[in-house]
């Protein structure tokens, strides 16, 4: 049994007459650049994250970086944030003019560890960019009282986390609510996917948000006219047009993805060697990725594949790490829960489309690799 990491051939059979139709209009109408498909979309996730504005960017990464260059970072200027995820989150500060400065993550979410945050801060410290890493927020409410207490703001990287919400207060409050701006990414394998880049930045922050707008379209709001020296980083109407026609179904294939990651907890339970993903209580998982903890990683992995099972590591090695982040001068050991993951994640399928056979085929693949 073939059973991939993801399946978009099956989620597209599944809409195909929805989003055809959609960019088919689109074609029709020959309206590339922004638009009403940008438009509509843009309110559309700003209504989802309970953000009053959303501004449409060219990928998840300028989600990231544009909301950074708006802070109008100084050589020196840091940004707090995890060495445990997509290069993105990291590479955005430095391209903005920053200095990452990292923090550990906690043990069970693999979220930013707000006990940690206050001991690094400093003078230079701009801002504090957690990652809601796998689809489950971090603890915003820990790291925005933080952050309020020394009048720095929270950027949410959401990247893996459209939809995914927290309760505070008996309150559910959404990814992109909370800080003072967020980013999205469309990238094909999320769970709201495009057919190629594409990413939203939302806030309710005004000020923020049309400057984020500013950015997008080299520093100006009217033709021929610039404010400041920006980029090119509109959302393509196209891919805006996909989204449109897959937004509805978000909901029901983030319930989806839960579902099978409860029947993969189940499956796997009574397996010593695994470690199933751990949700925080106040947190509504939309699992962008099922990662367990695991034992011989890299046997398993290879075990996997040779029964046709998709599985990837996120992520083989910690941002710290890395060699161009050689400057900021950390040894391994510098960050001991982040390193740690970095020898023993595997993500599984997990995608909407997953059937129950080939969940069941998975587990007892693995069942089989140790025994069990």
């Amino acid at each position: 049994m073939n059973v991939p990491l993801l399946d978009l051939k099956a989620q597209h059979r599944a809409i195909k007459d929805a989003v055809v139709s959609r960019v088919m209009a689109l074609v029709e109408s020959q309206l590339f650049i922004l638009g009403k498909p940008v438009q509509d979309l843009e309110a559309r996730i700003a209504e989802l994250s309970h953000a009053a504005f959303g501004v449409g960017v060219a990928s998840g990464t300028d989600a990231l970086l544009l909301p950074l260059r708006a802070l109008d970072l100084k050589a020196g200027d840091e940004v707090i944030t995890v060495p445990f995820t997509f290069f993105a989150t990291a590479g955005a500060i430095h391209n903005a003019g920053g200095r990452p400065v990292f923090v550990d993550i906690e043990r069970d979410t693999y979220n930013m560890d707000p006990a940690l945050v206050e001991a690094a801060i400093t003078p230079r410290t701009r801002a504090i960019m957690p990652v809601h890493l796998f689809g489950q927020m971090a603890a915003m409410e820990r790291l925005l009282e933080v952050a309020e207490r020394h009048g720095i703001p929270v950027i949410e990287d959401a990247a893996q986390a459209i939809g995914a919400r927290r309760k505070l207060d008996g309150r559910w409050r959404m990814a992109g609510e909370l800080g003072a701006v967020t980013g999205f990414s469309f990238f094909p394998s999320k769970n709201l996917g495009a057919w190629g880049d594409g990413g939203m930045v939302v806030s309710n922050d005004q000020g923020f948000a049309e400057r984020v707008r500013r950015l997008r379209s080299h520093g100006g709001v009217q033709m021929y006219h610039h404010d400041e020296v920006g980029t090119n980083s509109r959302l393509d109407a196209l891919q805006a047009a996909v989204l449109l026609a897959k937004l509805p179904y978000l909901e029901g294939w983030s319930a989806a993805r839960r579902a099978n990651a409860a029947r993969y907890i189940e499956g796997l339970a009574g397996v010593s060697a695994v470690r199933t993903p751990v949700t925080d209580p106040a947190n509504e998982h939309i699992y962008n990725q099922f990662v367990i903890e695991v034992d011989r990683r890299d046997q398993l992995q290879a075990h996997l594949k040779a029964k046709e099972i998709g599985t990837a590591i996120y992520y083989p090695l910690a941002l710290h790490l890395q060699p161009c982040f050689t400057y900021l001068g950390h040894r391994p050991g510098a960050f001991p829960v982040s390193e740690a993951a970095t020898g023993r994640v595997l993500a599984l399928p997990v995608y909407p489309e997953l059937s129950q056979p080939q969940q069941e085929f998975v587990v007892d693949a693995i069942k089989g690799f140790y025994g069990d």
